[in-house]
């Protein structure tokens, strides 16, 4: 049975896991085991997650045969990769050979285990990774909810629909994980569990082996405790037409944009106040912050990508309409079924008008920064609707982070950072605690010293295109 605080919160299941580069550097160096690695992991899982409930399935036969395969490679001078020996979560939309993809739902009960892996899981494979298990995810990736809690207070959503990575990781179970996100579903999680994230631009991580529900926005998204965290992972798996950018030790001050829209008023109080001060420690770090009316209407945009979403959900999951009753959730039915609804002209319109908007946003941002909220407030408790209002319906590269709320009976806020290069946008979002500001922008970390201030901006200049 979980405690409860005399507060009657749930008490705190959150526990860091690690960094990723010193964990990876230790198993080089023949100081860390693979295998001692694993199963502190899985003693982690054994002791929190009857509460968290962020894992649907853990291999650990599975994970400790290969630790063991890494743990002589890497005794023989032959290291795979950055993430030689480092564990990893998956969401459960994404295959791993010789596991189920249930994506959560009942319709998929009786489905056989995938007989190839996903992309992006040969990728981690490849930097030498060990798939440690199945996390939760809401059903297919939709609103449909998945069964984690979030580690801060179990009362209260992690988030979606990337639930199980975000509350494993959160939680010290494992020290990444995959996400996927289609609207804001590997932000959001990262801003309500108080840990970081990483979205690359759309597209630029391959699909293949991944549950479609919007396919032009469906995107892999990496999950760590911190910015440095989730950099190591976009760094071990970047793809080859990618390119790293200077840090901005070497480049100077950066440009930042507060983006003037009717769409951020919905935000609570905490989280204006979260985003001014993010604002103002950016200022202090010596950057350029400015106010700019957004050249678009954010909800105009909004109102669009959703419409291209329920097209796509509707023709790559039509068959769900199939299945018996109760074997599907209602919301991803109800998508569907609007998806159906909606002609091929009216979504080919649509779909002309993201690109224009997509055009004149980055005309007007150029290689400036942005900042904006991630979600209109905290972490809602499980009777609260999820709202999202997410920048990256562009398809622009996004990034999260948040630090630990200290488990504040007020909802956290989450303001979030968005830093681009031509193309790419990244944001960072700051939850709750005392000071977080300082966690982004603190002008020792601008020189690189200091990972636990500032590391927002080392990791817009370390990952972009």
């Amino acid at each position: 049975m979980t405690s409860e605080t005399p507060a009657g919160m749930s008490k705190s299941f959150v526990e860091d896991p690690g960094r990723v580069t010193e964990l990876a550097s230790a198993i080089a160096s023949g100081s860390l085991s693979p295998v001692a690695l694993i199963e502190r992991y899985l003693d982690r899982i054994e002791k929190v997650d009857g509460d968290v409930q962020a894992w649907r399935l853990v291999d650990r036969d599975g994970a400790l045969s290969m630790a063991r395969t890494r743990e002589a490679e890497a005794k023989a001078g032959r290291l795979r990769g950055p993430l030689h020996g480092i564990p990893f979560g998956v969401k459960d939309i994404i295959d791993v050979e010789g596991m189920t993809t249930l994506c959560n739902s009942r319709s998929r009960a009786d489905a056989a285990p995938a007989t190839a892996d996903a992309d992006v899981v040969l990728a981690f494979r490849a930097a030498g990774a060990i798939p440690l298990g199945k996390v939760h995810t809401t059903e297919f990736a939709y609103f449909d909810p998945s069964p984690a809690r979030n580690p801060h207070n179990l009362n209260h959503t992690p988030g979606g629909s990337s639930s199980g990575s975000a509350a494993a990781v959160a939680a010290g179970t494992v020290p990444i994980a995959i996400g996927t996100q289609t609207v804001a579903s590997v932000n959001r999680p990262a801003a309500y569990c108080g840990i970081a994230a990483f979205k690359p631009s759309t597209g630029s991580v391959p699909g293949y082996g991944i549950s479609p529900l919007a396919p032009s926005f469906d995107t892999a998204g990496f999950y760590g405790y911190t910015v440095e965290d989730a950099v190591a992972v976009y760094e071990a798996l970047q793809p080859p037409f990618t390119t790293r950018v200077p840090t901005s030790a070497e480049t100077g001050p950066i440009s930042i944009f507060l983006l003037v829209d009717s769409h951020f008023e919905d935000a609570i109080p905490e989280m204006r106040e979260a985003h001014e001060r993010l604002a103002k420690a950016a200022v202090a770090a010596g950057h350029d912050v400015a106010r700019h009316k957004s050249p678009i209407s954010i909800s105009r945009l909004f109102e669009l990508q959703r419409t291209m979403m329920l097209y796509e959900t509707g023709r790559a999951l039509r068959a769900l309409l199939d299945q018996p009753s109760g074997a599907v959730g209602t919301r991803i039915l109800d998508a569907i079924r609007q998806g159906r609804a909606i002609s091929l002209d009216q979504y080919l319109s649509v779909r002309e008008e993201v690109t224009r908007l997509r055009a004149t946003v980055l005309d007007a941002i150029g290689n400036s920064a942005v900042l904006s909220p991630a979600a209109p407030g905290g972490h809602p408790g499980d009777a609260a609707r999820q709202v999202i209002r997410a920048i990256s319906h562009l398809g622009l590269r996004s990034a999260a982070q948040s630090s630990p709320f200290r488990r504040e009976r007020r909802a956290a806020a989450c303001p979030s950072a968005a830093f681009s290069r031509l193309a790419p946008v990244v944001m960072s979002a700051c939850v709750g605690g005392r000071d977080c500001s300082h966690r982004h922008f603190g002008p020792r970390s601008i020189r690189g010293t200091t990972p636990a201030t500032g590391d927002a901006i080392e990791f817009a200049n370390k990952s972009l295109l």
